[in-house]
């Protein structure tokens, strides 16, 4: 008799153990993705803060776009990923690409440019879900008393920071304005892309929207009289935006909301102002007084608010739906 027919086979006892493990790491990974995402996300104002002394910002921003937009159309050119499929969409993509890349980063590093603290201008476009959520309640729905509270208390805490700043001499009218302006375009390139752009594949619709800021920021840029000073700390900052902060956060924010959790994400946005503050003391000794944080908190507040009164509003509208008879009434 072989004794190989004999022997049994082995029962893959470890099969269930390793599945079990890869569970748990996939779901480790996606909790720390929004926490990663927010991170990545509070280094751009430091970067802007670390690139300022070598490059006027709308050159760097320029140098950006062109790095990252070749790297983009690199990536969807090997991955054959579907381009927009109409003209409108391409220039609704354009648009949000002109607001939300052009408009803001422009607007946020002209602002640093111009002495503004990275925490501050932070702190001023982390306003910016707040005012589109009450933004979206006034257009179409019922505003609530949280989102009025929220939005009070978001902008009491944005004017304990703006007092403290003008105080010190480090916020003046015009990096105030540019500040401003940056979260108005983001608040402007948030509405748009909700209520116009389509789903898109991240890595086109990325392409796009940053091809339009380049064509849009680059003459403008040919209008600064700073010249380029290109060392390490230029090249490195360059390099972490392109690839950390265009490239990375994009693509965790694209993984977020493919994979239900971007609501983290919006509720996690509120550590952004605290965070780069952190950053902004700890590497260029930025002062972060009582009444900074106690701007941010308020400012945290108010935005948490707005955000958990839109979610029990969007749950309030599901359940109303699902209460709705759908069925054809002709069979």
């Amino acid at each position: 008799m072989n004794p190989d027919s004999a022997r049994a086979p082995q029962p893959q006892a470890d099969a269930p153990v390793a599945e079990s493990r890869r569970s748990s790491l996939a779901l480790l990974g996606l909790r720390l993705m929004p926490v990663l995402f927010v991170v990545i996300w509070s280094t751009g104002f430091i970067v802007a803060r670390y690139g300022m002394p070598y490059a006027p910002p709308l050159k760097f921003l320029c140098l950006r776009y062109g790095a990252s937009l070749i790297l983009l159309l690199l990536v969807a050119f090997a991955l054959r990923v579907r381009w927009p499929q109409s003209r409108t969409q391409w220039l609704h993509l354009a648009v949000v690409g002109v607001l939300m890349q052009a408009g803001y980063l422009g607007g946020v590093w002209a602002a640093v440019k111009q002495g503004i603290g990275a925490g501050t201008v932070a702190l001023i476009v982390g306003l910016q879900p707040l005012l589109t959520a009450v933004l979206v309640s006034l257009a179409g729905h019922k505003v609530r008393a949280a989102q009025w509270l929220g939005l009070g208390l978001g902008f009491l805490g944005l004017g304990l920071v703006v007092a403290r700043q003008l105080e010190q001499g480090t916020l003046s009218g015009v990096n105030l304005a540019l500040a401003l302006f940056a979260l108005l375009c983001i608040t402007s390139g948030t509405l748009w892309q909700k209520r116009y752009v389509v789903t898109t594949p991240v890595w086109t619709a990325a392409a796009v929207q940053i091809g339009a800021a380049l064509l849009v920021s680059l003459p403008i840029a040919l209008w600064e009289t700073e010249p380029v000073v290109f060392n390490i700390q230029l090249i490195g900052a360059l390099a972490w935006s392109v690839l950390a902060i265009t490239l990375g956060a994009s693509s965790l924010l694209y993984l977020l909301i493919q994979r239900g959790a971007a609501v983290q994400v919006t509720s996690l946005i509120y550590w952004v102002p605290p965070v780069t503050a952190l950053m902004g003391w700890w590497l260029f000794d930025e002062r972060i007084g009582p009444g900074t944080w106690a701007g941010m908190a308020l400012v945290a507040a108010g935005v948490l608010t707005v955000t958990r009164s839109g979610r029990s509003s969007q749950s309030e509208q599901r359940q109303q739906t699902s209460s709705i008879d759908t069925r054809d009434p002709h069979p």
